[in-house]
């Protein structure tokens, strides 16, 4: 069974260590032991959350001689953020109707703005 690529997304968001690698990518490119750095794990633990990461398509590794840099793609992210903002608009929606509600309610009991 395939799965599909706003699934692999969210999965590899979920983990926190993956998330914070992606916001020092935010900041430029940079090596496996760069990124190693503030996390208390080994660099083959580091490699296995870049993996995961590269399979979701959202970063790329390079190679220039010895350095193999990591660069952070935001399409996966857009992807994410367009499905996201179809729940905003419906929430938005929502307490809308909910505020035009509460207004009639309150008009109804002669609460509302003078005439």
């Amino acid at each position: 069974m395939s799965t599909d690529r706003l699934s692999v997304t969210f999965a590899a968001l979920a983990d926190p260590t993956r998330r914070a690698i992606l916001a020092r990518l935010t900041r430029g490119e940079a090596s496996v032991s760069e990124l190693a750095g503030p996390f208390e794990m080994s660099l083959p633990a580091v490699s296995k959350h870049l993996k995961v990461l590269e399979n979701a398509g959202l970063i790329t590794r390079g190679r220039e001689a010895q350095w193999r840099p990591c660069k952070l793609e935001a399409a996966p992210l857009r992807d994410i953020a367009g499905w996201v903002e179809t729940y905003r608009r419906f929430w938005e929606a929502s307490f809308d109707r909910l505020d035009d509600y509460l207004k009639e309610i309150q008009e109804g009991e002669g609460n509302g703005p003078s005439s």
